[in-house]
């Protein structure tokens, strides 16, 4: 599969969901789902999702322990910083798999980003990412996807109350610095150690 800057889906279904937040106006609201262990739907079996859920909209998130074999040299082929390097593109979830999806990492809001965390963004700026990419470390604080996660009104709220998750608070070292490999199992033995409930706790936004 091969995409390019100039031809991609840049959240054109989430923009349709949900408005992007200033981070001055917003909240950061985002959780980790953990999916539990006897999850069997294979798009979530043994994920970690970031998910969000603006003031306007439904929740939508990305599989942050889910990479793919594209590399980003090969999806990005003009971006010269990028060769050579071995970073993948990860698989966001189910829904527009033919578009990127990005995190961004970023101590001032990017324009028109949505807020996920106090320092962590989604955006579809594309002049960003060009320049982000342009860095000699373009990939610091940078994640790329294939498509997202997305839920309708109720329905994630519906997939807690039937069990299917743990609820984990969020943090950015999770999504840019741990190994993908290793993530799911160390937050799913530390929800089962502290014996997490599968709805979201009274600290954690309740509206999903």
């Amino acid at each position: 599969m091969r995409f390019s800057l100039r031809f991609f889906l840049t959240f054109a279904t989430l923009a349709a969901m949900a408005a992007p937040v200033p981070a001055a106006e917003g909240q950061a609201s985002a959780i980790f789902l953990v999916a539990k262990r006897d999850l069997a739907d294979p798009n979530f079996r043994e994920s970690v999702v970031l998910v969000t859920h603006p003031p306007q909209g439904a929740p939508f998130g990305v599989i942050i322990n889910r990479p793919l074999g594209e590399l980003l040299s090969d999806v990005f082929p003009d971006q010269p910083t990028l060769k050579g390097r071995k970073e993948v593109l990860y698989f966001g979830g189910p829904v527009g798999r033919q578009g990127l999806v990005f995190l961004v990492r970023s101590p001032k809001p990017p324009r028109g980003a949505t807020l996920v965390l106090r320092d962590v963004f989604f955006t579809s700026d594309i002049a960003l990412i060009e320049k982000l990419l342009q860095r000699k470390e373009p990939l610091a604080g940078l994640r790329v996807f294939s498509g997202y996660s997305g839920w309708a009104p109720g329905q994630l709220q519906n997939e807690l109350a039937r069990g299917g998750w743990h609820v984990v608070p969020a943090d950015a070292e999770s999504v840019f610095d741990k190994d993908p490999a290793g993530l799911w199992l160390e937050l799913i033995e530390g929800a089962t150690s502290r014996q997490v409930r599968a709805d979201p706790p009274a600290a954690l936004p309740v509206s999903f």
